[in-house]
């Protein structure tokens, strides 16, 4: 569906942060509350990056 008020949203798109595919910036998905912006073009890819991103972090020890 075209914007009338900004034609220029409706065209602008970024790459997916995992597989880089060129989408839409109005149907892009962004989590809230990262330490940057990434964009993911569905569901799967951002579990794929939320999955790394886990796998990344050091595991911390319990104290008892």
């Amino acid at each position: 569906m075209a914007n009338p008020a900004n034609p220029e949203v409706e065209s602008q798109k970024v790459p997916c942060s995992v597989c880089h595919r060129e989408i839409p910036l109005s149907a892009a998905l962004t989590p809230q509350g990262s330490d940057y912006v990434g964009y993911f073009c569905g569901i799967e890819c951002y579990e794929q990056f939320a999955a790394q991103k886990n796998a990344d972090k050091p595991e911390k020890t319990r104290q008892a």
